[in-house]
């Protein structure tokens, strides 16, 4: 039987009841005087609706979002997008100045960032480059959590920048391992857009196992900051006495709620399997130019491009108006940019601008 992971929770936050705003007590009535909020709306917020404070896990959004990943609401814990719930991790599992956190670079700079913040060693397992693209190398990072006492391991599947998808029975595997010792992450952020499923579905099997799952890539709603943390029911309770009071403003969730109709969610499944199809037609073309070293393979919506003089494309992408992400500053990417899959229009205009180059590549 797998350990249980509030195990995992920093001993001084075993028993933290964390803060009790006015919404998180549930009570009925038509006057509502017990969280000092104003008795009129403001002239900007004609309907009112933002007057009072939103429910700090509301129960609609909560149990759609469940359906669409098919877990239970209580397994569940949304927040400001995907971020929000690394910090948690990192702050509930993590002691300030001690434990540790596992990254496989290069990678989502959000892990490392968060546990530096909080005071936290960051090892770093670097993923190995093949033909094929990058592979993780889980016997290492089995080693390095055993080695150090590291709390949570952070894997991203499709990666970012490499656009790798991790073999999903190496990922159990390795929870298996660690379970009592690790809590591993799986960020799955664009998940949508690769051709194995979510590991959600094989939670009930590792206790240690947390998944991230976002709004912001395939269901377009980036600016609304809607992410979540999937995980077990005990270990998404102690998470939710870490979060801020009110995390999810009331106009978010309502879009966010809306946007998960079943005519919606289809829409978005039928647009993700557009740019799945025209990510291959990207592909093949920038391989086919000449200041192209290479393309990765991607099961995300975006591409990992090394260029023979990757600053002449950044130049010319610039002057044409199109503006992509430099990836240079990270180990081992010193000539590469990654480029998110656009509109076939809006691809065209990428390939346009990169063409010229061929002539001016260096020898």
């Amino acid at each position: 039987m797998s350990a249980s992971p509030l195990d995992l929770l920093r001993p001084d936050l075993r028993d933290f009841a964390g803060y009790a705003s006015a919404r998180s007590e549930r009570r009925t009535g038509e006057v509502w005087l017990n969280a000092n909020e104003s008795p009129w709306p403001n002239p900007a917020d004609a309907d009112g609706v933002l007057r009072r404070y939103p429910d700090p896990q509301p129960p609609a959004l909560r149990a759609r979002l469940a359906a669409l990943y098919g877990c239970a609401p209580e397994q569940l814990l949304v927040g400001r997008g995907s971020d929000e719930a690394i910090d948690l991790l990192v702050r509930a599992l993590c002691r300030p100045g001690g434990d540790a956190v596992v990254v496989t670079p290069p990678t989502f700079g959000m892990y490392a960032v968060c546990a530096r913040l909080h005071g936290t060693p960051v090892i770093e397992v670097p993923l190995r480059e093949a033909d094929d693209g990058f592979h993780c190398d889980f016997a290492a990072v089995r080693e390095a959590v055993l080695r150090s006492g590291a709390r949570i391991v952070f894997l991203c599947s499709p990666g970012n920048p490499t656009g790798t998808a991790l073999p999903r029975g190496e990922v159990l595997a390795l929870a298996r391992a660690l379970d009592g010792r690790a809590l591993v992450v799986v960020d799955e952020a664009y998940v949508e857009y690769a051709q194995s499923p979510s590991l959600v579905c094989r939670l009930g099997e590792c206790r240690n196992l947390a998944i991230l799952r976002t709004l912001s890539k395939a269901y377009a709603l980036a600016g609304a900051r809607i992410g979540c943390a999937v995980a077990d029911a005990e270990l998404v309770a102690a998470l939710r006495r870490c979060q801020a009071p009110y995390p999810l403003p009331a106009p978010c969730a309502a879009t966010a709620e809306r946007a998960l109709a079943p005519a919606n969610c289809a829409f978005v499944a039928e647009r993700a399997a557009a740019v799945r199809d025209e990510r291959d037609r990207l592909a093949a073309a920038l391989r086919a130019l000449p200041a192209v070293r290479r393309v990765y393979p991607s099961q995300a919506n975006f591409l990992l491009v090394r260029l023979r003089d990757a600053q002449a494309a950044l130049d010319a992408l610039q002057g044409a108006g199109v503006v992509v992400r430099d990836m240079r500053h990270l180990p081992g990417l010193h000539d590469a940019l990654r480029i998110t899959v656009g509109t076939h229009d809006q691809n065209r205009r990428l390939l346009d601008a990169l063409a010229p180059l061929a002539e001016a590549r260096p020898a």
